[in-house]
């Protein structure tokens, strides 16, 4: 556990990202292979299923720590980060008394899943007492499934190759094949780092996907990138980004957040058995009936669901949207231009005229200017997307978030004046100032909440939020303050729907607070018949 404490304490005192990587590659060299998967394991969202309930760990917490539970809570709501509030009530210790490392641990915490509530802890409490603060704290964290460090998976794998190039006995690899490696379906329980890394067999996973390409946001015209001829544009689809993959007659569906989804649309299962060759399409999976996408809204029935019925599957019918081939037959594609790879996807999707009820073919839009361009733009809500994507047409198929060959050209949010009327402290390194908030509108003389909010303003903006916070408090509800409702912010968000479950009846979709109208007063802020008015 010592050196992942130090990896984790490295990273969290830096914002360079030099300094990450190399403290990513001191770590892979003092790891043993095992700790490496899991480090790695941790880094890419694939962390140990939570054993024991945070409730309990409160509790025993608590106790050890000789103090009541009230005064614990009140403890957490002030430090805002569970794990690091346990490490700091618990009785000090100066040095940790076992040698058990990062994957010893994880083992001992996933073998607490069938012990009973006082086995639990009593593994629990002799944990705490042989480790260290900073150790407890990494600890408290694995147990919580609260991990989170600013380690982007593109330092992860910048790092391995820097170790791979460095190590005499390792064979050195380029960053995209690390990255590819990383994709896809491993279980750090059971894979080897050789096998994780160093495996030389491509087709050891017939169901791993290429890592995403993420396109930039456009936030000027288009006039700088050029002349128009040297561009594809395609509307921006309203849905889940996803990679369908064909190999070797099996299916596989893949979700930009690296999550198999493939049971959850077994419409697509007879795509398995089509004429053709085996290919990795990178597309849009859409709500889509009666020639035309549907709103997110209809989508979103079937997120999330074990099961899905006959009857939602006709409810909601889904398709795949594609819009860029990555592999063909055996062959990577990716270096080869957009315009190359999108031919073969046309030919390909051609190829297949019984499946076109389910997959199909993001059209180009023809333009000969920008300002024509920009004028189609302003009809994307009405066709139910999100505004254009912008593709150079020599360009290759990039890895991760990269400018140049790709931008994504939204339409303006949608905008209203809200209220502030309760804010909660932050977490983390935010703890101490109030960060989330919650607005609402006018509703005759009335507020009523609709929305919650917390990205948008400064450092600066929060720390005077936080002092109005404290100075007009009027009600307490644990983290959460009312406030006297003076403050009117302007609230962007990406979509509106009708919902039952809210008081406004409606549900917003990426909210984000635009800007503090200092200019206005409470009572100019909006009402709920000028929310409502932005469903149609």
């Amino acid at each position: 556990m010592k050196h992942f404490t130090n990896l984790f304490l490295a990273l969290d005192q830096t914002t360079k990202t030099t300094v990450k990587v190399q403290s990513l590659v001191d770590f892979f060299n003092a790891a043993s292979d095992s700790d490496k998967v899991w480090a790695i394991a941790l880094f890419t969202h694939r962390r140990p299923r939570r054993t024991v309930t945070t409730s309990l760990l409160r509790e025993w917490a608590a106790e050890k720590a000789g103090i009541p539970l009230w005064l614990f809570e009140e403890t957490y709501h002030v430090v805002g980060d569970l794990a690091e509030t346990i490490a700091k009530v618990l009785p000090a210790k100066s040095t940790a008394s076992t040698n058990r490392d990062l994957s010893e641990w994880i083992q001992y915490i996933m073998a607490l899943k069938d012990k009973d509530e006082e086995d639990k802890k009593q593994q629990i409490t002799e944990a705490w007492e042989s480790l260290t603060a900073d150790e407890r704290f990494l600890f408290n964290k694995l147990i919580t499934g609260g991990f989170r460090v600013g380690v982007s998976q593109k330092l992860v794998t910048k790092a391995l190759a820097k170790y791979l190039d460095s190590h005499t006995t390792a064979t050195s690899r380029e960053e995209n094949q690390i990255a590819h490696r990383l994709m896809g379906n491993w279980d750090p329980v059971t894979i080897s780092f050789q096998d994780l890394i160093l495996n030389e067999d491509p087709n050891d996973d017939l169901s791993r996907p290429y890592p995403f390409y993420l396109a930039y946001a456009l936030e000027d015209s288009p006039q700088d990138l050029g002349e128009p001829d040297d561009w594809a544009a395609e509307w921006k689809w309203d849905g889940i980004r996803g990679q369908l993959i064909r190999r070797e007659g099996q299916l596989f569906l893949w979700s930009r957040g690296e999550e198999l989804v493939t049971d959850k649309y077994p419409e697509l299962a007879r795509l398995a058995e089509a004429v053709g060759p085996d290919f990795v399409i990178d597309g849009e999976i859409l709500a889509y009936g009666d020639g035309m996408p549907l709103p997110f809204q209809a989508l979103q029935k079937r997120i999330g669901r074990k099961t899905v019925s006959k009857k939602l599957m006709a409810e909601v019918p889904i398709i795949i949207m594609a819009y860029d081939l990555l592999e063909i037959g055996t062959h990577d594609i990716r270096d080869q231009s957009y315009e190359k790879r999108r031919d073969q996807l046309k030919g390909l999707i051609s190829d297949l005229p019984l499946h076109h009820d389910i997959l199909k073919l993001s059209e180009l839009q023809a333009f000969d200017t920008w300002a024509e361009l920009s004028s189609l733009r302003d009809t994307a809500r009405e066709r139910l997307t999100e505004g254009f994507m912008l593709k150079r047409k020599t360009g290759d198929y990039k890895v991760g978030r990269k400018k140049g060959d790709w931008w994504k050209w939204k339409v303006d949010p949608m905008t209203i004046d809200a209220v502030m009327i309760y804010a909660m402290r932050g977490h983390g390194r935010r703890a101490n100032l109030y960060t989330d908030f919650t607005f609402a509108v006018w509703d005759g003389d009335r507020l009523v909440s609709f929305t919650k909010a917390y990205s948008g303003l400064t450092d600066a903006e929060f720390k005077e939020l936080t002092s109005f916070v404290n100075k007009n408090t009027v009600e307490r509800f644990g983290p959460v303050r009312s406030v006297t409702p003076v403050l009117v912010f302007e609230i962007a968000f990406k979509g509106i729907n009708e919902s039952k479950r809210h008081k406004s009846g409606v549900a917003l979709r990426f909210p984000r607070i635009k800007r503090w109208r200092r200019d206005k007063l409470a009572s100019e802020a909006d009402t709920l018949a000028n929310l409502k008015a932005l469903l149609r």
